[in-house]
Order: structure tokens, then C-alpha cells, then sequence
């Protein structure tokens, strides 16, 4: 029987803050994949892994973490004053999913180095040395983000001396701004509380902070839970309980928030929303045995994502996590202390954090006008992809 050669599409491996993923022009795809749909999942899918029963990627370029399952297509921008489109696709580790429903912070890092890279920058825009302001409209969720992209010589300066906890080595540091990061339409608190009763079965009536910015995330007390917000992946990823109770719990907060309208649905929007615990400043060692003394954080917060403990911080969960700090009265701000907030610096399970924002009363409801923080990203690879023709 005679099969099909593999297909062989310009593709580019990159870090991007603490995620990494395969980076495509939407130029560079097949036709049929060039269009949202089944041709284009069935495709990313290949290329990712998945779905693997294994949990390992090895027949594909997927790492088998939330953190390394992920692909990015650019395409010179559709929408006025923006120079690149930037669509997010999560891919699930085991199941046959593509969750487009929301945006990877930490990808967006690299978005902008990659598309001065491939020319999706006009090079009026790129100096010969210095800062390139690179304006990404992300697709997914509708919104704007600034990157600040270091140029040396006319090409993008990734190599640095900025070290961002949960990344090994150091490179040069791209500060992100997320222009009115409220996810989607309407208010940023969907209930238009900044704390609500969330009811949930097995766990009874807790305290909640709903958010849309950056992604929709669901903010709880750690004590609330059972945690002390100190926790690394292990003490959660390793309890099938554990990890029933945190989706029991994420699909209940989704509900809360009008982004689904039963629990069922849940499965299949595994990308959004996260849900995150939070507590007041504490000491504890990081997973690189990294000590993370009380004075030197604001606070603590954990994230989930696709079902597991991330093991640092999702870029777009810390967006979440700046904008609530900026609102008084929310469980985020109060696990900081409470009071008007223009930043803050958490604790996350592979060292600290730091993100500002700006948030202010519009019509009496709180708006958060930008968010702000620093990535580094870095090219692992680039050439082709191959997968077979599917």
C-alpha cells in the first residue's frame, strides 16, 4: 500500500515567558488549513501530538504540559493602527481539542520578535537599534497588546540578562502592555460584584472573585480549599481528588459567569476559565530551591490550567491578577493587604511575579485601562514542520 509523503510547512519553535510553542505565518499552512475549522485543528493536532494516550508527545512537537502544548498563527494585521493578527490555538494533551477560546500571555511575548522576524512588520517601523513597538491585535479575545521588542542592529536582540522565575536561563527582557484587557464584551466583573457567593457541590459556599481580563479567571482563598497558597505542583497534580474538586469547582465559576450554561460543557472549553487560589504573603521554597522570604511578595497565588497546577504563572492569569489587585475590595487585593494598588509582586510556585496595572471607576463599574508586565522570549528552532498529510 502505497502512503502519502509528509507535508513540509515553514514553522518556528520559540519560548515565549515561561510557555513555549510552534509559531506559524498563516500564509505558510496548507489551503485548507489557512480557515478555522476541521482541516486546520486536524492539522495542529499532527503537529502537536496529540491526542497521545501515553501523555508524552513523542510522536510530535508538544512538550505534554499545558506550558508546551500550544501553536500561534500570525498573518499581517487585518485591523487598523496594528501591524500583526495574532490567533492562539491550546492544544489538549489527550483528547482531539483545540480550545480557541482564549490568549496565552506568556506566547504573546514572543509574537511580537517573531513577526518582526518574518517581515509581518513594516521596517519603517523597526530601527536600526533600539526599541520596536510592535501592535498585535490577539485575535482570539479581540483586544490590543503593545510589545516592546529589543533591536540590535536591525534584527531582534533576544539574548539578555533578564531573568524571569520559572525560565532557566536569562535573555532579553520584552515589557508587554494588555490595552483594556477586559476578556470579551461586557463588565469586567460579569456578576458586577467583585466578591460573590459561589455555590459548588462538595465544597458548600465560597468566597469568589469572577474576572474577565486578561482571561477569565476565577479567584478563591486558599483556606477556603483546604491549601496554604504555598503549594508546588506536586502536593496538587499528584491527587486525582485534588484535581476533580479544582474542575468541579472551574466549571461551577463558569456558570457564575455566563460563559457556560451547565457543567457539561466544561470539557470542552478546558482554556478558559482558569481557576486560582490566593493567600497572604508567606514564606516557602520555590521548585527550583529558590527561597521566597513573606517581605519579598505581596502575595501568593496558584493557577490551574488544562486541569493542573501550572507550574509557574499563565502570562494572561497574571494579567487577572494585577487587574483584581488594582480593584479594592476584591480577593485578590484584600490577600495583598487590602487598600489602592498600582502593582503587585506574587509568589508562584517557581519564584515571584511582578504586574501593574490601572484600573478606575467608568459609570460605577470598575475598569482596568492596561496591564502591565515583563517576558522574555527566545527562538528554539526554526525551518519545517512535517506531519503526515491528514
Amino acid at each position: 500500500m502505497t502512503h502519502k509523503a509528509q507535508l513540509k510547512i515553514p514553522a518556528t519553535y520559540m519560548r515565549g515567558g515561561t510557555s513555549k510553542g510552534v509559531f506559524f505565518r498563516l500564509d505558510d499552512l496548507p489551503e485548507a488549513a489557512q480557515q478555522p475549522g476541521a482541516a486546520r485543528d486536524a492539522l495542529l493536532l499532527r503537529v502537536i501530538g496529540s491526542p497521545d494516550p501515553y501523555g508524552k508527545h513523542t510522536d510530535g512537537m508538544g512538550g505534554a504540559t499545558s506550558s508546551t502544548s500550544k501553536t500561534v498563527i500570525l498573518s499581517k494585521s487585518t485591523q487598523p493602527d496594528h501591524d500583526v493578527d495574532y490567533l492562539f490555538g491550546q492544544v489538549a494533551i489527550d483528547k482531539p481539542f483545540i480550545d480557541w477560546s482564549g490568549n496565552c500571555g506568556n506566547l504573546t511575548s514572543a509574537v511580537g520578535s517573531f513577526a518582526v522576524t518574518a517581515g509581518l512588520v513594516d521596517a519603517s517601523r523597526v530601527p536600526e537599534n533600539g526599541t520596536a513597538v510592535v501592535r498585535i491585535w490577539q485575535a482570539n479575545i479581540k483586544k490590543t497588546i503593545i510589545a516592546h521588542v529589543p533591536i540590535t542592529h536591525g534584527e531582534v536582540q533576544e539574548t539578555g540578562d533578564f531573568e524571569l522565575d520559572g525560565v532557566t536561563f536569562p535573555a532579553a527582557e520584552v515589557p508587554i502592555e494588555f490595552m483594556d484587557p477586559a476578556d470579551g464584551e461586557g463588565s469586567m466583573f460579569p456578576t458586577g460584584n467583585v466578591v460573590d457567593d459561589l455555590e459548588v457541590p462538595g465544597l458548600g459556599v465560597l468566597k469568589a472573585t469572577l474576572i474577565n481580563a486578561g482571561i477569565p479567571t476565577i479567584f478563591v482563598n486558599a483556606a477556603d480549599i483546604g491549601y496554604t497558597g504555598t503549594e508546588l505542583q506536586g502536593a496538587i497534580n499528584e491527587d486525582a481528588k485534588a484535581l476533580a474538586m479544582f474542575e468541579n469547582l472551574r466549571a461551577h465559576g463558569a456558570i457564575k459567569m455566563g460563559l457556560i450554561k451547565d457543567v457539561s460543557e466544561a470539557e470542552a472549553r478546558q482554556h478558559t476559565p482558569k481557576i486560582a487560589f490566593v493567600a497572604a504573603p508567606k514564606s516557602y521554597v520555590s521548585s527550583s530551591g529558590k527561597d521566597v522570604g513573606e517581605n519579598d511578595i505581596d502575595l501568593l497565588v496558584r493557577a490551574m490550567s488544562m486541569g493542573k497546577l501550572h507550574h509557574a504563572m499563565m502570562g494572561t492569569a497574571a494579567v487577572a491578577i494585577g487587574a483584581a489587585a488594582a480593584v479594592p475590595g476584591t480577593l485578590v487585593n484584600l490577600a495583598a493587604g487590602g487598600g489602592e494598588r498600582t502593582a503587585v509582586t506574587f509568589g508562584h510556585p517557581s519564584g515571584t511575579l511582578r504586574v501593574g496595572a490601572e484600573a478606575k471607576q467608568v459609570n460605577g463599574e470598575w475598569v482596568v485601562t492596561k496591564a502591565l508586565m515583563s517576558r522574555s522570549a527566545r527562538v528554539l528552532m526554526e525551518g519545517w514542520v512535517r506531519v503526515p498529510d491528514v
